[in-house]
């Protein structure tokens, strides 16, 4: 591919993901909804009618700040789905460990923070197993995000054909665009319902705001009788026939 079709592809991409992006912010319920029932096989958020909602952290493990967020998660008796992005691994494998041991769990986010949609099939594919061979070392996995939130059949025909499924969510307070923990406090307390799942971005600058973020949400969400979960956990707790 030359680099002005990739470019040009690039270009698309962020008109999307920006369309899409205020779409979301202006009409959250209805174009979740309607995503939802386009794509079944991809997770957005879980009928159920238990007071519980899933926690999905993208992009770590950093660290300074996984640890902040897992101190967190603690002190509120809380579990997280952690997306990682495994070329962060190397000389982060205590904080994965730590990830695993405190009841969390890990999902794929492949190697590099990049649009998952641009990859041809086949480096897909590979990048997949890449990084599910790391992720393996420490736990099962069976969860994948793509990169930038965009995906297509063939992607989830692959992660089908190695045992993954796709999920997104139906929380995202757009906290890699908008700077402000105070913001991703506010739009995730104010949006958040049973069968949520809520999108957090750890990492560097992102990191230290989802650990002060949280550390409102988790005790508000706590007096609210709400339980914070894991995606499993989540998809576990689904009403019957849905």
């Amino acid at each position: 591919m030359t680099s002005r079709r990739k470019r040009k592809i690039g270009a698309t991409v962020f008109a999307l993901v920006f369309v899409m992006s205020v779409s979301v912010f202006l009409y959250p319920d209805w174009v979740v909804t309607l995503l939802a029932k386009r794509s079944p096989q991809v997770v957005y958020f879980v009928e159920t009618d238990e007071p519980v909602v899933a926690l999905t952290l993208d992009d770590g493990p950093d660290g300074v700040t996984t640890p902040k967020i897992l101190d967190v998660l603690a002190r509120y008796d809380a579990h997280a789905t952690f997306f990682l992005i495994t070329s962060r691994v190397p000389g982060n494998e205590n904080v994965v460990q730590r990830i695993v041991a405190e009841g969390h769990e890990l999902a794929n986010h492949l190697a590099a923070d990049e649009p998952s949609i641009l990859l041809a099939p086949s480096d897909f594919e590979a990048q997949l197993q890449e990084a599910d061979d790391v992720l393996t070392e420490f736990s099962d996995v069976h969860w994948f995000r793509p990169g930038s939130g965009w995906y297509n059949r063939t992607m989830l025909s692959i992660l089908g054909e190695h045992g993954y499924r796709c999920a997104l969510g139906s929380v995202h307070p757009f906290d890699p665009q908008i700077p402000s923990a105070w913001f991703a406090t506010r739009y995730i307390l104010s949006n958040v319902r049973p069968g949520s799942i809520i999108i957090l971005h750890d990492y560097e600058k992102r990191g230290e705001r989802t650990a002060t973020a949280l550390a409102t949400i988790l005790p508000e969400l706590n007096k609210r009788g709400c339980r914070v979960v894991t995606l499993s956990k989540l998809l576990d707790l689904q009403s019957p026939n849905e």
